[in-house]
């Protein structure tokens, strides 16, 4: 690219944080596809970009893209005979419906998630991805808000350690997982496990409902006196956005999307067990599986809502708990998804935050399975708006921070 000396630092008053127009996003993504494109080539992560940007969670401002600027530039100093700015560093934001539970009352908010933070290799140096998370951690406070709808918290996951976005307000939370891996595991009283059914897309969204019905039961029913608690809402829009992106990838890899998106044990409602999950490719050989994970996207308890839901900004499989009588039904919903995950060329399963229920799962079918503390990927980290005293991960539960939260 050679040198730019002319571009002002991250400081500078003339720098803002915009929407960019069509021509914007374009740069950006062709820029930022060697970072995110994944498993891709980059005319098809193009279209996927695309493609997920409508969908039921991203049309209709769903999805927002922003880029930082010179103002006071007069041309592109890329390409001086383009009409489009030069975005000096980018990202997305997704809006998300989540609920907050504080001093008694149960809230409907919106909480808006960040994704794909990225600065050019060539403009870095001048500190412009911390000048935009600035700029953005304020701005969203009231981003897409009105006197019926508030935006009380935003969250991101970090794939850069836990300083960085901590020093803009994203406090981190306890991120862990525990992994089964797809090949052959040591698999304990396989025999033994009731049985499991695929779910397909359409069970996605009635299965949704009762999740979203669950979530509200649990945090009304929170003692006096608890830590404010969060949650993302896992609604059917949030939860087909992630099997938009597995169909499209597994299309362009294996010329077909997936059918099965999880599984259920059980019929009788009110009684059943299930999960959904995806699948993540990030190795562009199809036949190789080394790097590809299929995450457990949400667990699901359903005669025990507080089972599914419990949980905060420590991992609540460190909780103690005497009631495994789910063990089993986890079980073998996960050995359907090893499953699955052999199939469909992963390296493994991956559940977050796992339940003191689902770790004990995963262990009858892999005795070695551990419990993960992550501290440089896919960070946990939340920005808390109202007025507080002291670090939020210690007075603030985030219930249900599961993989489908992640964007």
């Amino acid at each position: 690219m050679g040198s730019l000396p002319d571009l002002p630092h991250g400081s500078s008053p003339d720098l803002a944080l915009v929407h960019p127009t069509r021509e914007e996003e374009l740069i950006q993504f062709n820029l930022n596809a060697v970072e995110w494109r994944g498993a891709l080539s980059k005319e098809a992560y193009l279209r996927r970009e695309n493609h997920l940007s409508k969908q039921d969670q991203t049309k209709d401002g769903g999805i927002s893209y922003w880029i930082l600027i010179d103002k006071s530039a007069k041309h592109n100093p890329l390409d001086p005979t383009s009409s489009a700015r030069l975005p000096l560093a980018s990202c997305e934001t997704y809006r998300k419906k989540a609920l907050v539970w504080q001093d008694g009352e149960l809230k409907e908010t919106i909480c808006h998630g960040i994704g794909s933070v990225f600065c050019a290799p060539h403009l870095r140096g001048r500190k412009y991805a911390q000048r935009m998370m600035q700029e953005l951690g304020e701005a969203l406070k009231t981003y897409q808000t009105d006197e019926k709808t508030d935006c009380m918290f935003s969250v991101l996951f970090s794939d850069i350690g836990r300083k960085f976005y901590a020093n803009f307000g994203w406090e981190v939370f306890r991120s862990t997982h525990v992994s089964l891996p797809a090949g052959t595991v040591k698999v304990r009283d396989a025999g033994d496990l009731p049985s499991a059914r695929p779910l397909r897309e359409e069970d996605i969204a009635e299965l949704c409902r009762i999740d979203e019905e669950l979530i509200r039961k649990s945090m009304q029913s929170r003692p006096k006196g608890s830590n404010t608690a969060v949650a993302l809402v896992p609604n059917v829009a949030n939860i087909k956005w992630h099997h938009a992106r597995e169909d499209f990838v597994g299309a362009e890899l294996h010329g077909k999307a997936p059918e099965i998106k999880g599984a259920i044990v059980g019929s009788e409602k009110g009684k059943r067990v299930w999960c959904y999950w995806t699948r993540m490719w990030y190795n562009p050989d199809p036949t190789q599986a080394k790097g590809n994970t299929l995450h457990i996207l949400r667990v699901v308890v359903e005669d025990q809502g507080h089972s599914s839901w419990e949980g905060s900004g420590t991992s609540h499989a460190d909780q103690a708990s005497s009631d495994h009588s789910h063990d089993a039904a986890i079980a073998a919903l996960f050995y359907m998804a090893k499953q699955q995950a052999e199939e469909w060329k992963m390296e493994n399963v991956e559940a977050w935050n796992p339940s003191s229920a689902t770790l004990a799962a995963v262990q009858r079918l892999d005795p070695d399975a551990k419990l993960v503390d992550r501290d440089t990927e896919s960070i946990a980290s939340l920005r808390w708006y109202p007025e507080h005293d002291g670090p939020v991960a210690e007075s603030i539960d985030w219930i249900g921070n599961e993989k489908y939260g992640w964007c």
